[in-house]
């Protein structure tokens, strides 16, 4: 796949476009989506990764359209994990409603700094060392064990980096707006925003270590990483409005997950095989005659993973209350100086 610097350009461009809009049309001034705005603007950003699809089959070929489809609901579906997390964050540092696309944004502008770096590092590797792959595979398999039996049960507020951060700092129980940093009484403190977007922060460095070897193992046109990527995080935050809900019932997903990661893991392993160079292995000659998993049939394994493990979380959790949304009492002394 022949990608111009002139097209790179162009896409990166135009996803800093995006994200400057977002932030000046929807994050800047603080409020709560409804669910009509956070619908229509998820409908949108899935609508245009589809057509983006459609347009690299059209133009390079359906081998890489079938790869950049497949990549993409990858990454959805280990974005919406991620989406998890970022609840689980926000709940344990109780960031009000009206705050909480501030530190969505932020938390997904690190992610795509985070995988964009990642992404350049497994380009390099792969291009240079064809024996990267059995790393990759390797540490994708690690991972899929690692998925399946993952505890979401953790309190981020209280973890090892939080109480090293609030032993170094000084730090204010409570929210002043949407401020990073306040200064009370001479001295600066950091609020409790900070430290919610040092957690997601480190929540995004985690993922990206899984998503990109994941992407790799279906496609290794960096552009195809990249762009599936960029598509996958365009609209997580308005997703995260409209089903917030919804993601107490995927109980299925970090399974679902697992036998996705385990799948492309095999996969990996199977085409570090088949380009073997290493010379304790098949004395260094490819090993042929082990298959070659297509990228057609990966296609069609992720999608029906992802549809039975979400069907099989919403039948088990049918008729489940979902927890109230997570908020700031309002008699919160934070609340009530900034109504003022």
């Amino acid at each position: 796949m022949q990608v111009s610097p002139l097209i790179w350009i162009i896409t990166i461009a135009v996803t800093i476009a995006f994200f400057i809009y977002e932030f000046f049309a929807h994050v800047r001034k603080p409020h709560e989506p409804s669910i009509g705005e956070s619908a229509r603007w998820s409908v949108f950003y899935i609508s245009l990764a589809l057509l983006f699809g459609v347009g690299i089959g059209v133009f390079s070929g359906w081998t890489y359209g079938s790869e950049y489809f497949a990549g993409y609901l990858t990454e959805k579906a280990l974005s919406i994990d991620n989406l998890f997390v970022f609840l689980l964050v926000m709940s344990a540092f109780a960031v009000p409603r009206i705050y909480q696309q501030k530190v969505l944004m932020v938390g997904i502008i690190i992610a795509l700094v985070l995988r964009g770096i990642f992404i350049a590092l497994g380009a390099t590797l792969i291009e240079n060392l064809s024996w990267s792959f059995y790393i990759f595979g390797a540490l994708l398999l690690f991972l899929a064990y690692k998925q399946a039996f993952s505890n979401h049960e953790v309190d981020p507020a209280n973890g090892r980096m939080m109480r090293w951060v609030r032993r170094r700092f000084s730090v204010t129980d409570e929210y002043h707006a949407d401020k990073l940093v306040v200064k009370l009484g001479g001295k600066r403190f950091i609020t409790p925003m900070l430290l919610t977007i040092i957690a997601i922060g480190f929540v995004d460095l985690i993922f990206a270590v899984d998503s990109i070897p994941a992407i790799y193992g279906l496609t290794s046109e960096a552009y195809i990483v990249f762009t599936a990527n960029v598509f996958a995080l365009m609209g997580l935050r308005q997703l995260y409005f409209l089903i917030g809900g919804l993601l107490e019932r995927l109980v299925y997903l970090s399974q679902g997950l697992a036998v996705i990661l385990a799948f492309i893991g095999v996969k990996l392993v199977f085409h570090a095989l088949h380009v073997n160079e290493l010379a304790f292995i098949n004395g260094g000659e490819p090993l042929l005659w082990v298959p070659e998993i297509p990228i057609s049939f990966s296609l069609l394994f992720i999608g029906a993973t992802v549809a039975v493990a979400t069907v099989a979380s919403l039948l088990k959790t049918r008729g489940s209350q979902t927890p109230p949304d997570v908020d700031t009492p309002s008699d919160s002394p934070a609340l009530e100086q900034n109504s003022k």
